[in-house]
């Protein structure tokens, strides 16, 4: 397939902004997520059918607007693959095992320490350079996320869960990166419609279809605490599908296109305080005050960190060419 751009001109505000938008739909997605996997209780089942439901949605799309995109060389094939496998459907699955054995707040802080290596990966593989203060924003922002789960309130960790959260973390890595060189060679839409593809290739060979528990499609939830009303479940796996994966994810594409993979994985540092706002509002659960520091914290990392690496960048590297297509070898 030709590549997508021979330059594309980088927004980095555009960029934060749209991260920040996925992130916000990925923290409601977190709420709507425990509803449907207390329903279907298998975390493997709801991610088969989360990645496969969104492979559907985005073959239809690029069938009726950009066909060519369906042309693949045995190279793209490959790293599209990685992308989706490990980046896409493990990353999510092995999130889902965790928070099933231990405290979601845990699994969350395991999970967004892949910022630094991310970081680590630029510096000593990529060997871009990286300013000090990045580090100090990395660290600040760690601790408001430890502030914000509250780590230190006393937990028991399953060592299976513990693994399962930092093969979650070390997934997340792999997203920031491949996509981070992915993103150059074709469009949004077309990049994760083969990546979902994988992913839904990939829980097709661990889980038959035939066996997928279908009368959870049609069943009654009572999604907030306190309430007595029941509602349908199937908005809860529709807003799963289109608001909770395609549009956070080409939000996320595109971000990375303009602040790139080690950008959007600071950005990403971001959805827990936004996460514990949305619970705060739909469900009623208060932050206490050290919380709120913390969320305060994070941002106050994330800023300091970013605003260090846009500021570390070669000016003149203002495009995504040709080259960095090349450089995947």
């Amino acid at each position: 397939m030709a590549r997508h751009q021979k330059e594309h001109v980088k927004n980095p505000k555009l960029g934060y902004l749209l991260y920040l938008g996925a992130a916000t739909l990925w923290a409601i997605n977190g709420t709507v997520s425990k509803v449907v996997l207390h329903e279907v209780g298998d975390p493997l089942r709801v991610s088969q059918f989360r990645g496969t439901a969104t492979a559907l949605v985005l073959i239809v799309w690029v069938l009726a607007t950009n066909r060519s995109a369906f042309r693949i060389t045995a190279k793209e094939a490959l790293m599209l693959a990685a992308y989706g496998i490990v980046g896409v459907a493990m990353c999510q699955w092995f999130y889902f095992e965790s928070i099933s054995r231990i405290p979601i707040t845990v699994s969350l802080l395991i999970e967004f320490m892949a910022p630094i290596f991310v970081v680590l990966f630029v510096r000593f593989v990529w060997h871009q350079p990286v300013r000090s203060t990045v580090w100090a924003g990395l660290a600040l922002a760690i601790v408001g996320l430890a502030l914000v789960q509250e780590v230190w309130n006393g937990v028991t960790l399953n060592k299976i869960g513990l693994l399962f959260a930092l093969g979650s973390m070390s997934c997340l890595i792999v997203m920031y990166l491949i996509g981070d060189r992915a993103s150059a060679r074709r469009d949004p839409i077309s990049l994760l419609m083969w990546a979902f593809t994988f992913s839904a290739l990939f829980f097709a060979t661990l889980r038959s279809w035939t066996t997928f528990p279908v009368s959870s499609l049609t069943a009654h939830v009572t999604p907030f605490e306190g309430s007595a009303y029941t509602y349908p479940i199937w908005p809860f796996f529709t807003y799963m599908v289109i608001f909770g994966t395609v549009t956070p994810y080409i939000l996320v594409i595109n971000s990375i296109r303009h602040i790139g993979g080690a950008g959007a994985s600071i950005m990403g540092i971001t959805e827990p305080p936004i996460a514990a706002v949305v619970a705060w509002i739909v469900l009623g659960e208060a932050l206490s005050v050290i919380q709120i520091v913390g969320g305060v914290v994070i941002l106050a990392g994330v800023y300091i960190a970013e605003n260090a690496r846009e500021h570390s960048a070669d000016p003149a590297k203002v495009v995504v060419s040709s080259e960095v297509s090349e450089s995947l070898g």
